[in-house]
């Protein structure tokens, strides 16, 4: 483990922090002031809480990993223009809880330009925002535009004389989720390392796979592989689906055995400093393939392939999930699955009754990341820097309307991609997908 240590990329430096925020900045107005909290602790029951995980916007800005801050940006402002309120230093709480950086760690560790305790927040934040016409908040945030809400009526009872109140709110998200929708170099890093732990989990649970087992006792060997390379854990809800489970697409009660002849999907990634890998395999329980199995699993395969191969500047999500639609009802035409001369076009099936999601989403910060997928009314094209998912999959009922064979099975199959300059970079390849591979890697047992 002192190797994997090692090749652990550095956390994004304070510069490209500042960086963030200095171009925030510059997407507002000049009379505009932000306004982003952190996120609180949530309670799981009585007096325990969750185990805390920082909002991803106000990370994407700050980096600071503590509960219940508030970031101001202020433009102009000569004292400073990025401000930090914090949790207050607490020795008795601090005996509990841990050491709390203060007002003064916080400006020290983190680079913001002034920082304060929660406990003046309320005194300072009026005088600060007093001058500014627009704040720009989060509106979804209820907690953000309360706390909007009470300043404005403070600023409005008491005005500066000639200075213009916030009386205007805006919406900050979109000019925020626009620039984190284009990854960093250090931030490919970390999803690159976030891919890698998740890969070096989905390589376990095949090797451990067998009949009998159940199926959150593969959810242990993922989520112990997360946290044994380093990552804080899965991020998201794991899912280990056997057999017809694979048909409920999210899937996570995991707790039905696994059986003998059928196949598991398992759905889970890793969180690496807050960003997300998201890998989905598909693999027979007991480590061959039944040739029913096979041959729909290659229909699958072959529309994820063709997909990838798509990725690059100025293709579009919808053109790509277009195509897979096209390979999977090719694919199931072949099969006998779908009628040559039916009434209603393959196409149309496929998306009706075995496909019914997307084939992409942004992965970032988030595990369905942020930012918009159309512009100006049409589908966005792809830019480096961006990174997605390709996840087609297939999901046949048990209906007797089709072959026999194939009732019952889902599969999906699912990569997270990098768009580069020349095309695009797989983060997950280290996961086998190829039938062979799969077979080879859960002989090793």
């Amino acid at each position: 483990m002192s190797i994997e240590a090692e090749c652990r990329p550095r956390a994004i430096r304070l510069d490209e922090y500042r960086s963030r925020r200095r171009r925030l900045m510059d997407d507002v107005p000049a009379d505009a002031a932000v306004l982003l909290p952190g996120a609180s602790l949530v309670t799981r029951s009585r007096d325990s809480e969750f185990p805390f995980r920082q909002d991803s916007d106000f990370h994407y800005l700050t980096g600071f990993p503590e509960p219940d801050a508030l970031l101001l940006l202020l433009p102009g402002r000569a004292e400073g223009e990025c401000v930090l309120f914090c949790q207050d230093r607490d020795p008795a709480m601090e005996t509990w809880t841990g050491q709390r950086l203060g007002a003064e760690g916080a400006v020290r560790v983190h680079g913001v330009d002034q920082a304060f305790e929660n406990a003046e927040r309320d005194a300072r934040l009026v005088e600060l925002l007093a001058g500014y016409a627009t704040l720009y908040l989060p509106l979804g945030n209820s907690s953000a535009l309360r706390l909007a809400e009470r300043l404005r009526a403070e600023l409005v009872d008491r005005p500066r004389q000639n200075a213009p109140t916030p009386l205007g709110f805006a919406d900050v998200a979109p000019l925020l989720h626009e620039q984190r929708l284009i990854k960093s170099e250090g931030e490919l890093a970390l999803l690159r390392h976030a891919g890698e732990i998740s890969a070096h989990a989905h390589r376990r649970a095949m090797r451990v796979s067998r009949p009998g087992l159940a199926e959150y006792q593969l959810q242990a060997e993922l989520e112990h592989e997360f946290r044994w390379r380093g990552g804080s854990g899965p991020a998201y809800a794991s899912i280990v689906a056997g057999g017809r489970n694979a048909g409920v697409l999210h899937y996570i009660d995991n707790r039905d055995p696994l059986r003998d002849g059928e196949l598991v999907l398992i759905d889970a990634g890793a969180e690496f400093d807050l960003y997300a890998g998201d890998i989905t395999r598909t693999f027979p329980v007991n480590g061959c393939f039944t040739s029913a199995q096979r041959a729909l699993y290659e229909v699958v395969l072959t529309a994820q392939e063709r997909a990838i191969d798509a990725v690059r500047p100025g293709a579009t999500l919808a053109a790509i999930h277009r195509g897979v639609v096209s390979d999977l009802a090719a694919g199931l035409t072949a099969l006998g699955v779908l009628a040559e001369d039916g009434e209603e076009a393959p196409e149309a099936i496929v998306a009706r009754r075995f496909y019914p999601h997307a084939t992409s989403h942004w992965l970032g910060l988030d595990v369905h990341d942020v930012g918009s997928y159309r512009r100006d009314g049409e589908p966005r094209t792809l830019r480096p820097g961006m990174v997605l998912t390709i996840e087609p999959g297939l999901y046949l009922p048990d209906n007797d309307d089709l072959p026999a064979a194939f009732r019952g099975i889902g599969i999906r199959i699912e990569d997270d991609v990098a768009v580069t300059p020349e095309g695009c970079e797989v983060l997950t390849r280290a996961v086998p997908k190829q039938v062979a591979d799969i077979e080879a890697l859960m002989d090793e047992k």
